[in-house]
């Protein structure tokens, strides 16, 4: 990619000097003759690298302009390097020009060759830095996500076959795709499925849990923020649309987007814009977006919600993930993927089903789906003594239940944790899984909500 300098220098001999010498190495170029142009430019576009003069029509002398400038500039982004010229001999200034944030200084008269070789260098060394800040956010997220290779699982039911199918074709696409259907159906293996069929399986794939943002951090955790931009913000964030680049986002539980953030959303979607929070340079979009949600985002809508035209940007193709107990010829094969799994990981290599465990496992419900089968079924190989797992040993009937299965009996022998559970549940079916209004339903925050779901084994 061209790498983008803006020149600032009041005299138009020098800038036209400057554009040819630049652009005659590949760089391009835009230019300011004042401090006001240049804070306009930077709230336009995206520079590589500011190379900027110290003195304007105002004072030609001290370099107060050029030294305020380079404050104002590092307020709207404090990584861009940033290069003055200075007149021969006045080293004083370009040291103060230094301490103000500047990377570097040039001499006037400049030497063609110093100078492209000190542009060179500014610009890699930030690239540099952007990649390992890039990297560094990315692993912080990527360390907070649990890796699976379950996404190898998808079975070979005929309804399974044809969402792949779909996904196959989908996924070729640019298309918004949403992802619909029960807790613990696989949506984020798919969505991930779907980034690794596409065009975009060599970028970055970004996932986030949208229920889980606390509304006042919604901005910054999607957008990013500068240093200074509030309270606790002492240093630089990149969001998730920045992380996801040209590569895929995902945002799960999408239903749980609260409306007051909904429409900042919207905007992304729309426009393809955003902004850091604190900052007014405007940067571009380029991701795919992948959505999920167990809601019914048509009755959110009508309920007031979920807001209409958000429904329509993000459900350009809608695939609907079956239940468990739609696919049950993939029961068995799954189970004993996860008993292969679990067998290993507790060192118990040799673990198999017995024929009445294999019944029990194709008569069940799965309220819980795929999530409900591999907590049986690692619970079971951890209660195993014998090597063989019954139907006793499997005990379905007594797995925790998954938040939107189906509650039987009463309270009245409950544990608190079960009554707890069962709470939740009926107050998650109640409002779709939008878990914004059943925590403010039961008095909870959305964080402490989220950290039952969690206890759970909901997430």
């Amino acid at each position: 990619m061209t790498s983008h300098i803006l020149v600032a220098d009041d005299d138009p001999d020098i800038v036209l000097a400057l554009r040819y010498l630049l652009e005659t190495e590949g760089y391009r170029v835009s230019a300011a003759n004042s401090p006001h142009e240049v804070a306009l430019a930077l709230g336009k576009s995206s520079f590589n690298l500011l190379l900027m003069d110290l003195n304007y029509a105002r004072d030609t002398t001290s370099g107060s302009e050029g030294l305020a400038l380079i404050a104002s500039v590092r307020k709207l982004d404090d990584q861009m390097p940033i290069v003055v010229m200075t007149a021969w001999g006045n080293v004083e200034l370009a040291v103060e020009a230094m301490r103000a944030g500047a990377r570097d200084f040039i001499q006037k008269p400049w030497d063609n060759e110093r100078l492209l070789s000190v542009i060179r260098s500014q610009i890699l060394l930030e690239q540099s830095e952007r990649k390992s800040r890039t990297l560094e956010e990315r692993n912080k997220i990527l360390s907070e996500q649990l890796t699976s290779k379950d996404s190898l699982i998808v079975g070979k039911s005929r309804a399974m076959s044809e969402l792949m199918s779909q996904l196959s074709q989908v996924a070729r696409s640019d298309a918004t795709v949403l992802l619909t259907g029960e807790n613990g159906t696989g949506k984020s293996l798919l969505a991930h499925r779907v980034h690794l069929l596409s065009g975009r399986e060599h970028q970055d794939y970004v996932s986030v849990n949208m229920g889980s943002i606390s509304e006042s951090l919604f901005e910054s955790e999607m957008f990013g923020h500068v240093k200074g931009a509030f309270t606790d913000a002492r240093e630089n964030r990149i969001g998730r649309f920045e992380l996801a680049g040209q590569g895929t986002l995902f945002l799960d539980e999408i239903g749980n987007i609260p409306l007051s953030q909904q429409v900042k959303l919207l905007r992304v979607l729309e426009e393809r814009r955003f902004e850091r929070v604190g900052s007014s340079r405007t940067q571009e979009s380029q991701c795919r977006l992948i959505a999920a949600t167990n809601s019914n985002l048509d009755q959110a809508v009508a309920a007031g919600r979920f807001r209409q035209d958000l429904l329509y940007r993000i459900n350009t193709i809608t695939l609907r993930v079956p239940s468990l107990r739609e696919r049950t010829e993939d029961i068995l094969p799954l189970a004993k993927h996860f008993l292969n799994k679990f067998g290993s990981k507790y060192n118990k290599p040799d673990v198999a089903f017995t024929s009445d465990a294999m019944e029990q496992l194709t008569r069940y419900s799965w309220p819980g789906n795929i999530r409900e089968l591999s907590n049986t079924i690692e619970r079971s190989v951890i209660l195993c003594a014998e090597g063989r797992i019954d139907s006793a040993g499997l005990n379905c009937q007594s797995a925790s239940p998954s938040i939107g299965s189906h509650l039987h009996g009463n309270d009245d022998d409950a544990t608190f944790e079960q009554i707890e559970r069962n709470a939740i549940t009926r107050r998650m079916q109640r409002f779709d899984g939008n878990g914004v209004e059943a925590a403010r339903s039961l008095g909870l925050s959305k964080s402490a909500l989220y950290r039952r779901l969690e206890k759970f084994r909901w997430k």
